[in-house]
């Protein structure tokens, strides 16, 4: 009987540190990755918040505003991501804290490129009323509409959380945005809300480029300062499908989990988490700021620069 116990405890033990060892495989390098994109995201804040040009320019504030609803809707998707690796279980109350914030900044990204298009239509089709129409002031006011919207999207998801009776705080799935839906109404109230999001988006940044194309035909009107905002905006449409991709991300996971085995979903799902969720978070700024000629070179020089000096603390360290 004995033998039987400790045969037991070593299966166990093997167990155990075979899921130590799986974990390790394939969360380190979505971790590592998550730093290298969040390094990029700082020195773009870093590169936006260190020249007065950027910080009294409209367009350049709106896109303040959007590196920062990426950097953190990135930061709080990798939290999620690592307490679910861990297996943590978290209270209710916890998790509602995390994925309400996650809903809020992945909301505000959609709605700013929609401000961002907006001003770009403007500054092309009314180009003698744009420094009175987008004004430093209406700026700041637009995003705080912008945050304002996405944080009633987030009451009333509270709201309908409060209709569903908690037996147990304590959580008996792994925390994230699907799992705190509870219930039919919730479900369906995102499902429309998300569509609806994306979709007015879709239209409002499709209808500014349209209206760009048009205006670039008019013989008054400055062929390359249209053909620039023609390219921002098809830009726009691009960072706006990145954003779009992220709903698709656990629809076709939960697709997957029944037509493949746990090791291929495991891989097939840290390939995605960073293709689907990182990576559009770091690109959608990233391209704006390496076409842009005035982020450009400073860009450039700054991750040059820090390159450079952790290469020589590297080999401080080494010798």
């Amino acid at each position: 009987m004995p033998n039987v116990t400790s045969s037991q405890t070593n299966i166990t033990d093997g167990q155990q540190f075979h899921g130590l060892v799986e974990l390790l495989l394939f969360s380190a390098p979505i971790t590592l990755s998550c730093c290298v994109f969040l390094f990029i995201n700082a020195t773009m804040f870093f590169t936006l918040r260190g020249k007065l040009l950027f910080r009294e320019t409209s367009r350049y504030i709106l896109l303040y505003n959007l590196l920062f609803a990426d950097t953190a809707q990135m930061a709080l998707s990798q939290v999620l991501y690592i307490l679910a690796a861990c297996r943590v279980m978290l209270t209710y109350p916890v998790c509602a804290v995390l994925t309400l914030l996650c809903t809020v900044t992945n909301d505000v990204s959609p709605l700013t490129l929609v401000l961002m298009s907006l001003e770009r239509y403007v500054a092309v089709c009314y180009p003698l009323r744009h420094t009175t129409i987008i004004t430093i002031r209406n700026t700041d006011v637009a995003i705080i509409v912008v945050w304002a919207v996405s944080s009633l999207n987030v009451l009333i998801q509270v709201l309908l959380l409060l209709d569903f009776l908690f037996e147990n705080l304590q959580m008996k799935e792994l925390c994230s945005i699907e799992n705190m839906l509870l219930g039919p109404v919730s479900n369906n109230y995102d499902k429309v809300y998300t569509c609806c999001l994306f979709v007015s988006a879709g239209v409002v940044v499709t209808s500014s480029y349209i209206g760009v194309m048009v205006a670039a035909r008019s013989a008054s009107t400055d062929k390359a300062s249209a053909r620039k905002a023609h390219n921002t905006l098809l830009l726009h449409l691009v960072q706006l499908g990145l954003s779009l991709s992220s709903t698709i991300y656990s629809p076709l996971i939960f697709t997957l989990t029944k037509l493949v085995d746990r090791k291929t979903i495991l891989r097939i799902h840290s390939i995605l988490y960073v293709c689907v969720i990182l990576l559009p978070r770091c690109l959608s700024t990233l391209i704006y700021g390496i076409r842009d000629q005035n982020i450009r070179p400073i860009l450039i020089g700054h991750l040059c620069c820090r390159y450079k000096l952790s290469v020589v603390l590297t080999a401080k360290v080494s010798v």
